[in-house]
């Protein structure tokens, strides 16, 4: 079960396992990835840093897909991990490592994962645990080897909703040195917990709960009636650009992507060779070497996606569905306060069914999620039950800087 790239030894403190694509300080950080090897932070992440001055300690680094680009956490240059309700499967991606961890620790301890597309979110269902993705820009990105500039976010990965609200109001703090971090005073979110939810009106979109398996809809079904037990209102709502979603993110996301890994050329830190012949030379042959196959497909679709002649066709316009998700977003918040839908649209699946998948079945896994994280929302998997042993997470999606909801909302749950 390779959970963890790297461990460290700790005496004290609150056990902390971070996703290896968040510097840490004086530890290795690939990011899953060769082209990384060998690369040791000389600082922190604001995230891990201001974890540690709450008190956590750093055990490890988590394996994960390499940069981020899986559903399965199955593209790891260091390992896979293995679901620990079924080694035959799954942990999800690309945070896998860190959920398996927690997941499999039998005692308390916390993860710090970061979410692309839903990379927190599907790791949490598959394993079984709480996965907590906030408002973009509300937890600083500085020290995040990122995959997308505008759709990454680092949040908590954790055995109980309490737990992440904990770790989430440690880490929430503007920082100067992330540009796109929310000026916000800093909140404790486990004030949220604990709290009566009647009167909330809970959203059900149609589009998602057809998009999963018949399994996976009838343990949310069950799920949502528990939350109208405990007195919230639940209404059907839609969600009409779901549809959309999927291969607008795709498109977004690589062409973020080819530009941010442009910068990984084996020159000042990662994979090295001899310089022998010209740069260019150099520079194909270290990112030949050091770049997984999914890697170089996501770089090129990417840079394609962007070329001049189809940045119009295919870029742009995939930002004007982006801009239509958000706004179905808003108006769908005007009418309720918490949306509520299957995590995933499947179980965590055996590696021997992920090895039949084409990358665009692959994909597709992620349409569930990624509506979410176009729109940069805040969104919260809590655990709502099983399909035989494997775990079905319930996911909880609010309006921006409303992370109080979700956990108000998970928090209930959880305790009935």
């Amino acid at each position: 079960m390779t959970y963890l790239i790297t461990k460290v030894k700790v005496s004290n403190g609150i056990p902390l396992v971070v996703k290896d694509s968040i510097c840490t300080k004086g530890i290795l950080t690939t990011a899953g990835s060769k082209i990384l090897q060998g690369f040791v932070p000389t600082y922190d992440a604001t995230a891990v840093r201001l974890a540690k001055k709450a008190g956590c300690k750093v055990v490890g680094k988590a394996t994960q897909d390499e940069f981020g680009f899986g559903t399965f956490s199955t593209n790891c240059a260091f390992g896979v991990p293995k679901n620990p309700h079924d080694l035959s499967r799954s942990c999800g991606g690309s945070s896998g490592g860190v959920a398996g961890y927690v997941a499999a620790s039998k005692s308390d301890v916390f993860g710090l994962g970061e979410s692309t597309g839903g990379s927190i979110s599907c790791p949490a269902s598959f394993c079984g645990v709480v996965g907590l993705t906030p408002t973009y820009g509300l937890v600083s990105r500085y020290g995040l080897i990122d995959y997308a500039s505008s759709l990454d976010r680092i949040g908590p990965i954790t055995q109980t909703v309490e737990d992440a609200a904990w770790l989430l109001s440690k880490i929430a703090r503007y920082d100067k040195q992330d540009s796109t971090s929310i000026k916000k005073s800093a909140e404790d979110y486990t004030l949220y917990c604990g709290k009566s939810i009647k009167g909330l009106k809970i959203g059900v979109p149609k589009e998602y709960m057809d998009l999963a398996t018949k399994n996976v809809r009838d343990t949310v079904t069950l799920a949502i009636n528990q939350l109208e037990k405990l007195g919230a209102k639940i209404v059907p709502i839609s969600l009409k650009y779901t549809d959309l979603a999927l291969p607008a993110y795709y498109i977004i996301a690589l062409s973020e992507a080819s530009t941010n890994l442009a910068k990984f050329c084996g020159m000042r830190y990662g994979l090295q060779d001899k310089l022998d012949g010209n740069f260019n030379t150099y520079f194909s042959k270290v990112r030949s070497e050091g770049f997984g196959e999914e890697a170089k497909r996501r770089i090129l679709l990417g840079t394609f996606a962007r070329m001049a002649g189809f940045q119009d066709k295919y870029y742009i316009k995939a930002l004007k569905i982006r801009t239509l998700v958000i706004e179905d977003f808003q108006k769908t918040f005007k009418k309720v306060d918490v949306i509520a839908a299957p995590t995933m649209p499947i179980v965590a699946p055996k590696f021997s069914e992920i090895e039949k998948l084409s990358p665009l079945d692959q994909y597709k896994i992620d349409v569930l999620t990624v509506p979410v994280s176009l729109a940069g929302l805040p969104q919260l998997s809590v655990p709502a039950g099983f399909v035989g042993k494997m775990p079905v997470g319930l996911h909880l999606i609010a309006n921006y800087l409303d992370e109080g909801k979700i956990i108000q909302v998970g928090d209930a749950f959880e305790q009935s």
